[in-house]
């Protein structure tokens, strides 16, 4: 991709009103901007830097077992009344009357509307146990929406529930999701914790939080300086690890939630299914998030320095930065295009900075931006030379042209 053809608008300063290190970057190196207060629009970075997020998601989804739909963002408010929740969610639910007169809302969450659909299908101990997942938009109506991503009125979620036939199955299925869950929060290069957490609104028996330290995060969790324990904070504060009274307080951003529902929707909608002996009883139901959109304004936090952002590999919008210092030198551009088109061969995605700007410009957007992994063509290119950067480290090797593609694969290999 040529950065001169690319919707890529950086600022050298970002607005007044953007008042975190993760909200401010996204602002200026081009992922996003914001249309009312809580509601953002995904330019072409911001976009490759989410579908990277989910892909991983997708990906740990599927290999546990889990199926992916698409349900409605619209849902009918009688169904949170059949689950006693319409009073519970108050006034964050968005809710209004269509033509026809039915009452609707946009769905802040779809714990009713996922039981409905499996209420549909799900008849007997042989159809279970399944698990149902989507990537889906959510509306809340926040009050005080803030911190760019952190706090939406519309955001994006992975949702998954489990449908079990008993509480032992429902173990498995909770069991199988955590995993899943530390094996995302992992590839997108995160330090996060996991804690057992209050069930709230969404009710159950069991919860778990996966919360990533954050100097803005809304939640707060219990530091031991002695032995590196985090802990949820509580009434006491004395290390749960080893008893060490050396704990601080550090804030944290809440990045997925896993709950142990049990029969609390299932019953209210009346999900049940027929066991072994032919008797009815309720599915037992487990319910699985991740705030996807989210995830990278909490991978910013924790990846960024003085200069921008830096992106870990696995979510980073582009493989590599490819620069052209004098893009106006024929021999400049032609070693740059054999460069992008060797490196885009090999299966990397190559960013290609050909715009007629000052070199100055070209480094400070490239260490914005935050690519992994810089190729800069400067004058010594005309010799068959050039430079590999890496944008985490600062690190600079010099390398031949022709020994380029070996050293970006064992660099990449390295990251």
């Amino acid at each position: 991709m040529r950065w001169s053809r690319y919707y890529l608008p950086t600022l050298k300063s970002a607005p007044q009103d953007a008042q975190i290190v993760s909200h401010k970057l996204m602002l200026r190196a081009g992922l996003v901007r914001m249309l009312v207060a809580g509601v953002y629009l995904y330019l072409p970075l911001g976009l490759r830097v989410l579908r990277r997020i989910e892909s991983i998601i997708r990906e740990e989804m599927d290999a546990s077992g889990a199926h992916e739909v698409l349900l409605s963002a619209l849902q009918p408010v009688e169904l949170w009344q059949e689950s006693g929740r319409d009073e519970l969610i108050g006034e964050v639910m968005i809710r209004f009357t269509d033509r026809r007169g039915r009452r609707l809302a946009l769905g802040p969450t779809h714990e009713e509307v996922i039981t409905y659909l499996a209420k549909q299908d799900i008849r007997s101990y042989r159809d279970l146990p399944v698990i149902l997942y989507q990537i889906q938009t959510k509306f809340r109506d926040e009050l005080r929406p803030r911190f760019g991503l952190i706090r939406c009125c519309e955001f994006i979620m992975k949702d998954a529930y489990s449908f079990d036939v008993d509480e032992e199955g429902l173990g498995r299925s909770y069991k199988g999701m955590f995993s899943a869950y530390e094996r995302i929060f992992s590839r997108m290069g995160l330090d996060f914790v996991s804690v057992q957490a209050d069930t709230g609104v969404m009710g159950g028996s069991e919860s778990a939080e996966f919360l990533v330290p954050a100097d803005c995060g809304e939640d707060e969790l219990l530091f031991c300086q002695d032995c590196g324990a985090r802990s949820p904070k509580g009434d006491s504060e004395v290390c749960p690890v080893c008893s060490s009274d050396k704990v601080k307080v550090v804030s944290a951003i809440e990045v997925g939630h896993i709950f142990k529902l049990g029969t609390k929707y299932s019953e209210a909608l009346g999900l049940y299914f027929l066991d072994k002996d032919g008797r009815s009883k309720p599915v037992i139901m487990g319910c699985y998030g991740i705030g996807v959109s989210r995830l990278i304004s909490a991978i910013i936090e924790q990846h960024n320095d003085e200069k921008g952002i830096i992106w870990p590999k696995e979510v980073a919008p582009f493989s590599l930065l490819l620069l052209t210092l004098n893009p106006a030198e024929d021999w400049a551009m032609e070693v740059s295009e054999r460069i992008y088109s060797d490196l885009s061969s090999g299966g990397l995605e190559v960013l290609w900075d050909d715009r007629d700007e000052r070199a100055g410009v070209k480094f400070n957007d490239a260490d914005l931006i935050g690519v992994p992994v810089q190729v800069i063509v400067g004058k010594k290119a005309k010799e068959g030379r050039v430079e590999i950067k890496l944008r985490r480290s600062g690190e600079v090797q010099e390398v031949s042209v022709e020994a380029l593609p070996g050293a970006i694969a064992e660099v990449m290999n390295g990251l």
